[in-house]
C-alpha cells in the first residue's frame, strides 16, 4: 500500500459517523448491508449516507454490489487488512518476531482464503 492510500483510508475512518458505519459493516461480514438499512440503523438521511459510503469506497474499505433493486455495502477486509499490515510493516524496529503475534491475528480473519 502506498502512502497516500493509506492517509485517504484513515482520513477517511477519522470521521464519527463513517468510522461508525465501517465498525458495523465488519460486524455484518460476509453479509452486508442495505444502504438503506445502514442509514436508518445509524440515524443518518440517505443521502448523507450515500456520501459517507463514497468516501469509504474510494479510500478501499467498503464494497458494494447490487442485488434486485438494493445496493448491499461490505467491510472490504482486504482493504483493512492492507492498512493495517501498511502500519506495522516496520514495526519494532525490525524484529518482526515482535510484531507476529499481531499479524498472526490479523490474518485468519483476512486473508482470501478464510472468507471463501
Amino acid at each position: 500500500m502506498e502512502s497516500n492510500l493509506a492517509i485517504t483510508a484513515l482520513g477517511a475512518l477519522a470521521q464519527t459517523t463513517r468510522l461508525e458505519t465501517f465498525r458495523l459493516l465488519v460486524r455484518h461480514e460476509p453479509d452486508g448491508v442495505p444502504a438503506g438499512e445502514l442509514a436508518r440503523l445509524l440515524d443518518v438521511p440517505q443521502n448523507t449516507m450515500s456520501a459517507h459510503l463514497a468516501t469509504l469506497a474510494r479510500a478501499g474499505l467498503v464494497k458494494s454490489e447490487r442485488r434486485s433493486r438494493s445496493i448491499i455495502y461490505r467491510a472490504d477486509l482486504e482493504g483493512l487488512r492492507d492498512l493495517t499490515l501498511f502500519l506495522v510493516k516496520d514495526c519494532c524496529g525490525g524484529s518482526t518476531e515482535l510484531c507476529a503475534p499481531l499479524i498472526a491475528e490479523l490474518t485468519p480473519c483476512c486473508a482470501p482464503e478464510a472468507r471463501a
